[in-house]
């Protein structure tokens, strides 16, 4: 339950300060910048019980054990709780936590209680602790466990590991669920920084998202201590531990990868491009603020293709193609260190100022980088993506700016946030020109650097320093763009010349031509995905676009079988299974089985069931099997579609 506290006043409210960032010498990150300390205006988010207008956490300190035999973390969380004169209690965020004790700094226990769970939200933590005097910090010191199920935590056996020798945990905390294994304040909006101690068996190595501290770990008691720390101020979702057998290879001073031994090599060799593309990043939009810039390549369950934690993204394996070509996704996770991680969503409902600005900007290195072909086939096959979303969602779901009350943030994950954004971005740029809004996004980032942003600040900032003029602002519609649903009528969808041979070649083997004909070999990732996804305007009476015949055509000539690009054999099965095409079910099933990135199963699982009596016993099948290997996040999300098997 949240409540008002009867000792702040309403111009201590008013004036409250939000957290200031830390510096720590011997670090590798550069100074903050002044908008790091300034006050911040904090707003009410829906997904949290904090009032951080009255407390709220500044630093958080971890000194955590991993438990591989019960698949649990323990130890401490330590909190510096700041807010107004007077403030008496601080709530934190938490979910199935078992809470132990609760102390200040010097041991003193603290009155503490916890309000009723919410299936989302979880529990308001209430700590209690003498009345704060002006620029005063608190101390509170939480003892816990996590549980098995802690839905942020994946505790893989090693048979689930390419290794197959040695256990492995990592963590997933976005939207919500860093509650999950951290009290805290868990809001976008409340950016803390941290710093961890993680002790973990000796023949595994940690690695989280700050500062590693320790090389290879000290020796304690029950393995090896690892010490890490983050001295900019985050959101708490990007606070990012990962435990297994993993190596570290260089790509230059300040990029690397992590992965497990055996695939090294090959994750090495795909992300050489990443150095190049923090290069070109910082010649766009200002210099990276984050010291290094690392990925850690997980086992195939990991739900997402990417998470942005900083310095070290986590990426899905299923990037690993043997060719490079599905780096843009380590171009996105990249352009998050400026829109995301530096520039943040305050609440979910403004989801799009992460991932809308983010996707540009990876368009914006892909083009760099690879040229204009590449970035106009990646944005038209982003496009098409949302079209398909837009049909199928409501329409006040189809807004930039959501409303979330009583609903899973997860629900606002859609392509609206990333390509509509992006799209809304791109159509600024076509009309203000693109060395001026250039210009204005990377003063953009630097304005609002480490701060919370709303939609409404956003608005401010570009009226301020970019459309200065009604006139603008109408050519622009910036208002029906963020607050109406559908696309705006100044929209213009990306035309890539690349891709009208493809088409071309699509339609010729839709109407009977072999597959045979179709220049497979010579075309890249991009080109064969949108073959794939092509189907005729207006679909038969039958509901199918190809023959049975066509189908084993097109699988044995294109060798469809054996394909080891995810993202191609994922726009495959997703028209063997809308064709019923049973012969495919093996390599569906295979693909089900192995890799648990929710881009591909959700919808897989989708198609299956809108097939009725053909797809839902498989679907049930297969569900069965692989769902005790994959991630919270992609079980809930699979779990609405068919069901939890018993």
């Amino acid at each position: 339950m949240i409540r008002t506290l009867g000792l702040v006043s309403a111009l201590a409210l008013a004036t409250a300060l939000g957290g200031c960032a830390m510096t720590a010498s011997g670090s590798d990150m550069p100074p903050l910048p002044a908008s790091a300390t300034a006050p911040i205006q904090y707003v009410r988010d829906v997904h949290s019980y904090a009032r951080p207008e009255i407390a709220h956490v500044r630093h958080v300190a971890l000194d955590l054990a991993a438990n591989f035999q019960t698949n649990t973390l323990s130890g401490t969380a330590t909190l510096d709780i700041q807010g107004v004169p007077g403030a008496t209690e601080v709530i934190l965020d938490v979910r199935n936590l078992d809470i132990r004790t609760v102390t200040d700094g010097s041991g003193a226990a603290l009155q503490h209680s916890t309000g009723p769970s919410d299936p989302i939200l979880g529990q308001a933590l209430t700590v209690r602790f003498p009345a704060l005097a002006a620029g005063a910090t608190q101390k509170v010191v939480i003892g816990y466990s996590t549980r098995p199920d802690a839905a942020a935590l994946q505790w893989l056996t090693p048979a689930q590991t390419a290794g197959g020798r040695k256990p492995y945990m990592f963590s997933q905390g976005q939207a919500i669920l860093t509650r999950t294994w951290v009290p805290t304040q868990d809001s976008p909006g409340i950016r803390q920084t941290w710093d961890a101690r993680i002790v973990a068996p000796a023949d595994l190595k940690v690695v989280m998202s700050a500062e590693t501290l320790t090389t290879d770990g000290e020796p304690v008691e029950g393995g090896k201590a690892w010490r890490f720390r983050m001295t900019n101020p985050v959101p708490p979702y990007l606070i990012a531990v990962g435990v297994g057998d993993v190596d570290f290879a260089a790509i230059d001073e300040r990029t690397g990868v992590w992965t497990e031994p055996s695939r090294l090599r090959a994750a090495h060799d795909e992300l050489v491009p990443t150095a190049r593309m923090v290069d070109v990043a910082e010649q766009l939009y200002g210099p990276y603020r984050w010291g290094r810039y690392d990925l850690l390549v997980l086992p195939p369950s990991f739900p997402f293709g990417g998470m942005e934690n900083p310095r070290l993204t986590f990426a899905t394996p299923t990037i690993i193609a043997g060719d490079q070509s599905l780096v843009s996704l380590v171009a996105h996770e990249l352009a998050h260190s400026w829109s995301g991680n530096l520039v943040t969503n305050a609440t979910w409902a403004d989801f799009w100022l992460n991932e809308g600005f983010t996707v540009y900007f990876e368009n914006r290195i892909m083009e760099a980088l690879y040229g204009p072909d590449r970035a106009l086939m990646l944005q038209s096959l982003g496009w098409g993506d949302l079209q398909t979303t837009l049909a199928d969602l409501p329409p006040a779901d189809t807004r930039l700016k959501l409303e979330l009350d009583g609903r899973d943030p997860d629900e606002g994950l859609t392509d609206v946030a990333y390509e509509k954004g992006a799209a809304f971005l791109r159509t600024i740029e076509r009309i203000v020109g693109r060395e001026r809004f250039d210009a204005w996004l990377k003063g953009y980032f630097e304005r609002n650097a480490f701060r919370p942003m709303t939609t409404e600040l956003f608005l401010q900032d570009i009226r301020a320093h970019l459309v200065t003029t009604k006139a603008l602002e109408d050519q622009i519609m910036m208002d029906a763009w963020i607050y109406q649903p559908g696309m705006p009528s100044n929209w213009r969808p990306p035309v890539s010349n690349a891709f009208v041979p493809v088409d071309a070649a699509a339609r010729a083997f839709a109407a009977g031509g072999p597959a045979s004909a179709v220049p497979w070999a010579n075309w890249s990732t991009q080109e064969r995905q949108r073959f794939l996804a092509w189907r005729p305007p207006v679909p038969p009476a039958s509901g199918r676009w190809f023959s049975d015949a066509q189908l084993a055509d097109l699988e044995s000539t294109l060798h469809l079988k054996t394909e080891g690009n995810a993202e191609v054999l994922f726009a495959w099965l997703q028209i063997a299974v809308q064709h019923r095409y049973q012969p495919a079910v093996p390599t569906l099933e295979h693909f089900l089985t192995t890799q648990g990135r929710r881009k591909f199963v959700l919808p897989l699982f989708t198609s299956l069931w809108a097939q009725y009596e053909w797809g839902r016993p498989i679907a049930t099948r297969i569900y069965a099997q692989a769902r005790p290997g994959y991630h919270p996040v992609t079980t809930n999300s699979v779990d609405a579609v068919v069901g939890r098997p018993n």
